[in-house]
């Protein structure tokens, strides 16, 4: 179940300096502020379906969200993990199209619905703002694109190492030589992340355990050789 939390006012809120909201004027984001709603959300709720009519956006406050696509097959293919300061569905929404991905909330999370009309205002009336949306919508198509170039041209060995690495270092605690990624994703989400079969991501990962790159600890995993993963992801080619 979602519940509205005590609202936090935009101004305070500790993620918005990770946030394209970051460089709103004082008057805007009281706009902003006033209009939002800060739900709270547990894992595996759905946040929006692909295909439905976007409102407004959401503005990730904490938690862990899974942007992702449905195959007709019923796979899923993960197009990438959002967290704190992110925005989501704004691409949708200054489209005028419907959503073309669904999102589930992988670890509990607090999130601000922003409607459209205080978006767009914010957008009409700042253009340094309005310059980070555009700059940011820039910024995801050429990551789609390079994604589109490693499924074709990578390994599923090169791609999970390169996986790992991302994981590590938008969600890893440092421990000495290891780091822990502190996130919980079912082998199903991994293979998602990577697009291939769970059963490859099953037998890929027991084999960096063999060869000592990682360790498993119950559903985490803990990096032990971050260079010899980095070899692996052919990421310095």
């Amino acid at each position: 179940m979602s519940s509205h939390s005590h609202n936090t006012p935009c101004e305070l809120c500790t993620s918005r300096k990770y946030s394209l909201f970051s460089d709103l004027s004082e008057a805007q984001i009281c706009v902003i502020s006033e209009h939002k709603n800060l739900i709270s959300h547990r894992k595996g709720q759905i946040l929006y379906n692909e295909g439905t009519k976007p409102l407004g956006i959401f503005c990730i406050n904490s938690g862990v969200v899974k942007v992702y696509k449905t195959a007709s097959n019923g796979k899923e293919q993960i197009i990438h993990l959002a967290q704190k300061g992110d925005f989501l569905g704004y691409a949708a929404l200054l489209g005028e199209e419907n959503y073309t991905n669904s999102s589930m909330i992988v670890e509990d999370a607090k999130i601000c619905f922003v409607p459209k009309e205080a978006f767009m205002n914010s957008l009409l009336h700042n253009t340094p703002f309005l310059r980070r949306i555009t700059k940011s919508l820039s910024h995801e198509i050429g990551v789609m694109e390079e994604k589109l170039t490693d499924a074709t041209q990578k390994s599923i060995r090169e791609r999970l190492a390169f996986v790992l690495l991302q994981l590590g270092n938008s969600y890893g605690i440092e421990g000495g030589e290891n780091q822990k990624i502190d996130l919980i994703l079912s082998r199903e989400e991994i293979a998602g992340i990577v697009g291939t079969a769970t059963e490859s991501v099953i037998r890929l990962l027991s084999e960096f355990k063999k060869d000592n790159l990682i360790e498993l600890e119950g559903k985490k995993i803990i990096i032990k050789d971050k260079r010899g993963l980095a070899r692996l992801s052919d990421f310095y080619a």
